[in-house]
């Protein structure tokens, strides 16, 4: 397990570098998005990666990985944007931004690491592919729910499937580092 969380620390890491620097080239502009925003983001690049997948070529040079980090960095803004803070048109501070952001990976490492514990890493013996239809699967959940008004009746409710669609992505990208 310390293993996994090692790897899983490095690839959140990765992850957040992205995140930190893009926040400094182009401010909070993610702000504004409404959740079904989010999701459409996150259902492009994981969809672009099922394509990339089945067809085996690609003609946009953007890798698997970036598309998988990409995917963690939109789940991130999610968990933040359902705590709606603040007016959307303003710029949250970098600092600020980075808080939230270590906040939302505490939450995700957390998750991770109890459901690592009861499913005994069984993560490590799916495929790519799979990582990405679970993926989609639970986009297609949270765009249920969105219809539901944000109702779910036994269900886990859309932060909870924002931190499985990291978990899954981050799972990825510490498969493709072993590669």
């Amino acid at each position: 397990m310390m293993d996994t969380l090692a790897q899983y620390n490095a690839a959140i890491a990765g992850c957040k570098d992205i995140f930190i620097k893009k926040t400094k080239d182009y401010g909070t502009s993610w702000r504004v998005l409404r959740p079904i925003a989010v999701v459409d983001q996150i259902f492009i690049k994981a969809q672009r990666i099922r394509n990339i997948q089945e067809i085996g070529t690609q003609k946009v040079a953007d890798n698997i990985e970036g598309e998988f980090k990409a995917i963690v960095n939109y789940g991130i803004i999610g968990l933040i944007q359902l705590e709606k803070t603040g007016n959307p048109y303003t710029d949250m501070p970098v600092a600020e931004v980075e808080e939230r952001y270590n906040a939302s990976v505490k939450l995700v490492t957390d998750v991770m690491l109890a459901k690592n514990h009861d499913y005994g890493e069984a993560w490590r013996d799916l495929s790519q592919e799979s990582f990405t239809d679970l993926i989609l699967t639970k986009l297609l959940r949270i765009k249920q729910i969105l219809r539901n008004q944000g109702q779910t009746l036994i269900s886990e409710g859309i932060d909870a499937n924002y931190v499985d669609i990291i978990n899954y992505a981050v799972f990825a990208l510490i498969k493709i580092s072993e590669e």
